[in-house]
């Protein structure tokens, strides 16, 4: 299962490959989650993560989770063993190598644009690098990569093995036929892409950020707890309150998402980072993955 372009010369850029392998940079909840997803539908996987430790527990993750669309009549027993078996772990970076490269990493610019400096490096330039930033300016993030034209946005939600959605943001610089092969592969993945400019946010996070921040000023402003705001929105329609939202994605991730539109948008008020959030952080109350956020919650979780 492949997404193609035009055939060339290896010594072409990006945007005349074809999307076989894949690679992710990052094993925490996105990377596990992009990693399940492209295993489950064929494609050999490297999933690396310089924290060796974090390789053991996003091999369980991921099992568990094709164990549940077994569970679920979805997917095969042998699907399910087929699909580890295109998995390979690493903490060496030297072996990420393949068609695709996709980064799962911190929401940083420096270090987004560091890794891909790096990875250009050891990969020909027919490999696309991906990046499953939020907020960040795709634009941006390839200034300084060899073949910049090979540099786009793949942006997946929390959880990737069930959210629909896959944003494709195309920079200045991003060749078309990287973008169309991007588009392609996520449909191949069962995914429902669109594609969206490189504006701060892109369409979701622009959208969704007031969602977060007017909670937050709501709790902050001691309107409500943050229970009720939550019971409130949910009894509204959506599925999750922001707190409990936030505790899912990771309120750190959160936080710095926001903090990244803040800047992006010359420091608009209404974009502006709560210090309640700031103070989660600091604390080192995550959300689900610390065990404690705007909620607690038990080790077994």
């Amino acid at each position: 299962m492949s997404a193609s372009l035009p055939t060339s010369s290896a010594s072409q850029p990006a945007s005349q490959s074809s999307i076989n392998t894949v690679a992710i940079v990052g094993a925490g909840t996105m990377g596990l989650g992009i990693a399940q997803v492209c295993v489950q539908h064929g494609l050999p996987t490297i999933l690396f993560d310089i924290n060796a430790d974090m390789l053991p527990r996003a091999r369980q993750a991921i099992a568990a989770g094709l164990s549940k669309l077994v569970e679920k009549q979805k997917l095969t027993p042998a699907d399910h063993e087929a699909a580890l078996v295109r998995l390979t772990l690493t903490a060496d970076l030297a072996q990420v190598q393949a068609d695709l490269i996709v980064e799962a990493v911190v929401e940083r610019l420096d270090v987004k644009q560091r890794l891909f400096q790096d990875l250009a490096r050891q990969n020909p330039v027919t490999s696309i690098f991906a990046s499953n930033t939020s907020s960040l300016p795709i634009t941006r993030l390839a200034a300084g990569i060899p073949h910049p034209e090979r540099v786009v946005g793949m942006h997946f939600f929390n959880p990737a093995p069930i959210m629909k959605l896959v944003e494709v943001i195309s920079g200045v610089a991003t060749a078309p036929a990287v973008a169309d092969a991007v588009y392609a592969l996520a449909e191949q993945l069962g995914k429902r892409p669109v594609r969206a400019a490189d504006a701060p946010g892109f369409i979701v996070n622009r959208v969704a950020r007031h969602y977060y921040v007017e909670g937050l000023k709501v709790a902050e402003e001691q309107v409500a707890p943050v229970e009720v705001i939550d019971e409130l929105l949910e009894s509204a329609g959506f599925r999750m309150g922001p707190f409990r939202l936030m505790d899912l994605i990771g309120v750190d991730s959160n936080f710095l998402v926001t903090s990244a539109m803040y800047e992006a948008f010359h420091y608009d008020a209404k974009f502006r980072p709560s210090r309640l959030q700031q103070q989660k952080v600091d604390a080192g109350h995550h959300g689900r993955k610390s065990g404690r956020g705007f909620y607690e919650y038990p080790a077994a979780e």
